[in-house]
């Protein structure tokens, strides 16, 4: 049963023929003492769709009371709030409070539609256990991140993924794209990091011939391409807030315009963001809209680094090294438990693609004849990746005094004596420099 709380009683009438017709049952409520009743008194409601105003008063406060309510009689029934774009900030302190989503008026209804069955199958948890046992993501820790994808998967819910590069945020996307209703549909990846923000709107929306200076052709967008299935967009923090602006519109809507065409297009996209970066504290140092922020983060997915599930490194170790014998043809070797032991040890600083390279690594440079690799197949390669680090650290100190001493050169017109005094060395020290630099 579908709740619904407004104090108008057309949208009260609409809503009802809108939810009846699409075999909801409804119950209507005009205010919200009323609709607090019938949330304490019918368990059969599952989701609560709710206007945040109920008098002449339009500061919300009257709904952010109804939803704290029916956040505490009944903490597992999703609410969706009902907004005009001039409440905005009201839904965004609505989420902030606990609402699962809101709805702008006036509402498209096959948006309000979808998110309503979003919100009721998210709280179901048919084929979760199914879906965990046939997920190709390794690891024991993850059990509850992949229970959720399980569950948000068939709906329609934005999801945002948060951890630091390397934990596997690819992966979950992909997950959460074939275990979907959409998992037939194109699943399009993008980069926002790589976008300028003067580009964003071709590449993400398309454009027409002629549209600007170096359109010589028609070009389909990231969005148009993802249509009927998933667009993935990573890195989202690098967003600038001109395009912030632009996307927002999008999740909103589900609508936008190819550059040069004034039509108004829809789009049929599940959207799937991942994230490095802390974006709650962009969203306070004003580099993030809030709004964006609450639109795509309706489900929050948060990978832990490496070093915080070392218990998962040695199921990991395997699956990378039958995968690494599997693509080089080569016979399944073994990994020795001091070898695994001494991998649990290291920091990783990449995470699970550090870890993976390090496996292929010494698969690779392992001695033929060994069916096992050791500490010491795993300890000389990351004495090799330290020594590499070294050696790039000193070759940058190198280049800073070249450039250093050819610019006080420059400075003092060739007086050497007068480049000495200032660099704070004898000129024997100064010759040396020269010539082991070259200039």
């Amino acid at each position: 049963m579908i709740l619904v709380a407004d104090d108008d009683k057309t949208i009260r009438l609409s809503l009802k023929l809108i939810l009846e017709r699409n075999e909801y049952e409804v119950a209507l409520a005009e205010g919200p003492k009323e609709a607090i009743q019938i949330v304490r008194n019918t368990p059969a409601v599952e989701l609560v769709l709710m206007d945040m105003n109920y008098s002449r008063a339009t500061d919300g406060e009257e709904g952010m009371t109804l939803l704290r309510q029916v956040k505490v009689f009944r903490p597992d029934v999703p609410c969706i709030l009902m907004t005009a774009w001039g409440t905005i900030d009201l839904a965004v302190q609505g989420m902030r409070a606990g609402a699962f989503d809101f709805i702008t008026k006036p509402w498209d209804n096959g948006v309000l539609l979808e998110r309503i069955e979003t919100a009721i199958k998210i709280n179901s948890n048919s084929h979760v256990a199914q879906a965990i046992q046939t997920s190709p993501i390794v690891g024991t820790s993850l059990s509850g991140i992949l229970a959720t994808v399980a569950r948000v998967a068939p709906t329609n819910a934005p999801v945002l993924i948060t951890g630091e590069s390397g934990t596997g945020k690819e992966l979950i996307a992909e997950a959460i794209h074939r275990q979907s209703q959409r998992s037939n549909g194109p699943f399009v990846k993008v980069n926002l990091g790589g976008i300028s923000t003067s580009l964003f709107e071709s590449e993400m929306f398309g454009h027409k011939k002629g549209s600007f200076t170096d359109a010589k052709a028609d070009r389909i967008g990231r969005f148009e391409m993802a249509s009927g299935g998933t667009i993935f967009l990573d890195e989202i923090g690098e967003l600038s807030l001109a395009s912030q602006v632009k996307l927002l519109r999008v999740l909103q809507d589900q609508t936008y315009e190819v550059l040069g065409d004034s039509q108004t297009r829809r789009t049929d996209v599940r959207v799937v963001c991942a994230t490095n970066a802390d974006l709650r504290a962009m969203v306070e140092e004003k580099t993030f809209r809030e709004d964006l922020f609450y639109r795509i983060n309706i489900i929050n997915l948060h990978l832990p680094p490496l070093r915080d599930r070392r218990e998962d490194i040695p199921l990991l170790v395997n699956h990378f090294l039958r995968m690494a014998c599997e693509a080089n043809r080569l016979p399944l070797v073994t990994v020795s438990t001091e070898a695994i032991g001494y991998l649990q040890t290291l920091p990783f600083l990449g995470n699970i693609r550090e870890l993976k390279n390090l496996v292929e690594r010494a698969l690779l440079m392992k001695n033929p004849e060994a069916g096992q690799l050791g500490v010491e197949d795993f300890s000389v390669n990351t004495r090799q990746l330290e020594d590499t680090s070294f050696t790039d650290a000193k070759r940058s100190l190198s280049s800073m005094e070249r450039s250093a001493i050819a610019a006080c050169i420059a400075k003092h017109n060739g007086n050497l004596s007068l480049v000495a005094k200032e660099l704070g060395i004898s000129r024997g020290a100064l010759y040396r420099k020269i010539e082991k630099h070259g200039l």
